[in-house]
């Protein structure tokens, strides 16, 4: 039948009516609740658990002050327990062939020792750490700076002394297998262990007390005040006049023979009967003088070794590089021509 007879007008008059009550159905259906998250429900949850953990305190950073000291330390893995390195035990040992003649450096001459006998001395004590770990030291043996070790200009080599720090009452023994230190008014350059040990790794040199340890004797553990009671100390040993302090006070040495080897102009700063000895100087020395390192020099003339600085065009040249020399490091030198 065709869509637009009678059938399908009366098709349209019946759905219309249908489709509009459907229509209205739809309008007034009750909205969806849309719930606000801004709202806290009636009831709170409470928050999930949290544990407190324990942070790892950081390593101690330990302060140093002064120039020499600011850029050394401790190397880049230093024993977990220092405090339980041993002291250095005295034991009997043959002196060095070499290391204990005697010999100049920066204008001074130095005769050591050559007998272990007893010695006591008061003085400014210093350190030095990893910028010489590993080089040649005086007696030949690589420096170590995790042992209990030290330098001083006039002791025999090897021997033993026991360090004291009068400002916190601790002390060290320690072996002395090196020369120095050569700076003016220092009496004895300490490991970086031992100056550790002793409470002054953070202001570089302290005043210390040093005397010698022979093989076998006992040192008292304290030294009661005179009038109390308390632990006898060991005999004390004889007093002998401190040669860095002697040489201090008295007057300028001559200067030292110059090489006549007309090469130019050189700042002598020591002079050694033995390569190995010259050498030692030249690589301390070169720690500390940065830049200049490279104008280190060993001249052998003879049966001496001598370290120096140069060249310089002319004497004026080399006297002006020594008194920076002197007023930067604290160093002199004698001007010498080559």
């Amino acid at each position: 039948m065709p869509w637009g007879g009678p059938a399908a007008r009366l098709g349209r008059h019946i759905l219309a009516p249908l489709l509009a009550l459907a229509l209205a159905a739809c309008g007034t259906q009750a909205p969806r609740p849309v719930i606000d998250r801004a709202e806290t429900p009636a009831v709170a949850v409470p928050p999930a658990p949290t544990f407190k953990t324990e942070a790892k305190k950081p390593a101690p950073a330990i302060k140093y002050s002064g120039g020499f000291y600011k850029d050394d330390g401790p190397g880049d893995k230093p024993p977990e327990d220092i405090e339980a390195i041993p002291d250095a035990i005295p034991k009997v040992e043959p002196l060095h062939r070499f290391a204990n003649n005697p010999y100049s450096v920066l204008g001074r001459d130095y005769v050591p020792l050559r007998d272990v006998t007893p010695y006591k001395a008061r003085g400014i004590g210093s350190w030095y750490g990893r910028k010489f770990h590993g080089q040649k030291t005086s007696s030949g043996e690589p420096y170590d700076m995790y042992g209990m070790t030290a330098a001083h200009p006039t002791l025999p080599i090897p021997s033993y002394v026991r360090v004291s720090n009068p400002a916190n009452g601790k002390s060290v023994v320690v072996r002395v297998n090196d020369r120095g230190p050569f700076h003016s008014g220092r009496l004895i350059d300490l490991s970086w262990t031992a100056a550790y040990k002793l409470g002054y790794i953070g202001t570089g040199s302290t005043v210390v007390e040093v005397e010698s340890v022979l093989p076998g004797q006992t040192l008292a553990v304290a030294v009661p005040r005179r009038g109390e009671p308390g632990t006898q100390s060991a005999p004390a040993p004889t007093v002998v006049e401190d040669p860095i302090a002697a040489m201090a006070a008295a007057e300028p040495e001559p200067p030292l023979p110059q090489v006549q080897d007309a090469r130019g102009h050189f700042l002598q700063l020591g002079a050694f009967g033995n390569r190995d000895n010259a050498e030692a100087l030249r690589a301390r020395l070169a720690r500390e003088l940065g830049n200049l390192a490279e104008k280190l020099v060993v001249q052998s003339a003879g049966k001496l070794f001598r370290v120096q600085l140069g060249p310089w065009p002319d004497a004026a040249a080399a006297q002006l590089a020594g008194g920076r020399l002197r007023e930067s490091f604290g160093m002199s030198a004698v001007v010498v021509q080559r």
